[in-house]
């Protein structure tokens, strides 16, 4: 089964989050962010080279790395 992470999601799309994989400072920052299994979040847009993502989940906004987005599985 192919995994889908954030960085795969086109801008303008809701997602819902399925994982945060991995261990460490970047899993427990997005962990913190509230980007939690369940939560369902949009990708606004992305910079014009890619990186970073802006994401909006639970009424704020945040950019993100995709190197942090890769962490993300969603569905």
């Amino acid at each position: 089964m192919v995994k889908t992470t954030l960085t795969d999601v086109v801008p303008g799309r809701s997602v819902r989050v399925t994982a945060v994989s991995g261990s460490g400072r970047i899993t427990q920052r997005l962990l913190e962010m509230g980007i939690i299994p369940g939560v369902s979040l949009k990708v606004v847009k992305s910079a014009p080279f890619g990186d970073p993502i802006e994401v909006r989940l639970r009424g704020y906004s945040l950019a993100m790395r995709r190197s942090e987005a890769a962490a993300v599985e969603v569905a």
